[in-house]
């Protein structure tokens, strides 16, 4: 009767035991299948702003960057949700076009911006839905939409493409006042002095993980 008692309470411990290990088994499996959620954060230090506008009717192109933009940084689980909704700045005062002499850059600072409506900022939102990407920028006092095309590599690497045409943002008076101090340097072999209204904008980001 005692080995009878003895063995039911042993095999009474395996049965709890067993339980046990299997509910434990149960949750390491639960822990391992949860699905590892990955973010796409953009940053404004991985973000760069390039521009190219034209002189001559030749149509010869002078490049030039913003070095600095402003943005609070942002994240989202795909690069669309990343960077729909991002709203920033640029400060006029960080344009930077690698002239030696650095006239240019205040001829552009002072004379083309500096005849605008504000003469310190650039300020927009990028939306991005529906695999379709417009920039709503603020620029002489008007909004106004500037089209983007995308260009995504490694998943990661982000290029924003895009031509402004400068009547868009009322700003004619100003590439005007700019063709005025620069008549000479935008001769052509014609003899032809000209700044064209169109000016290419591509934006570079790597997009951080999270």
């Amino acid at each position: 009767m005692k080995k009878l008692v003895l063995l039911a309470c042993i095999t009474a411990i395996s049965i709890v035991t067993s339980c046990k290990n299997d509910k434990k088994e149960t949750k390491e499996v639960e822990k391992q299948e949860l699905p590892v959620t990955e973010k796409f954060v953009v940053k404004p230090e991985a973000t760069s702003i390039g521009w190219t506008a034209y002189k001559t009717t030749d149509k010869v192109g002078v490049a030039g960057e913003f070095t600095t933009v402003n943005f609070d940084e942002k994240s989202g689980s795909t690069p669309q949700e990343a960077l729909n909704n991002l709203t920033f700045s640029i400060p006029i005062s960080s344009l930077f076009t690698n002239d030696p002499t650095n006239t240019r850059d205040t001829k552009i600072t002072q004379t083309f911006f500096g005849s605008m409506i504000d003469p310190d900022f650039i300020k927009g939102t990028i939306k991005y839905t529906n695999n379709t990407c417009t920039a709503l920028l603020t620029m002489n006092g008007v909004t106004n939409e500037l089209p983007l095309e995308v260009s995504i590599t490694d998943e990661r690497r982000v290029k924003l493409s895009g031509t402004m045409n400068l009547k868009d943002w009322n700003a004619l008076e100003a590439l005007e006042a700019l063709n005025k101090v620069c008549f000479d340097l935008h001769k052509g072999a014609d003899g032809i002095s000209k700044t064209w209204e169109d000016v290419s904008i591509e934006v570079s980001t790597f997009l951080r993980k999270n």
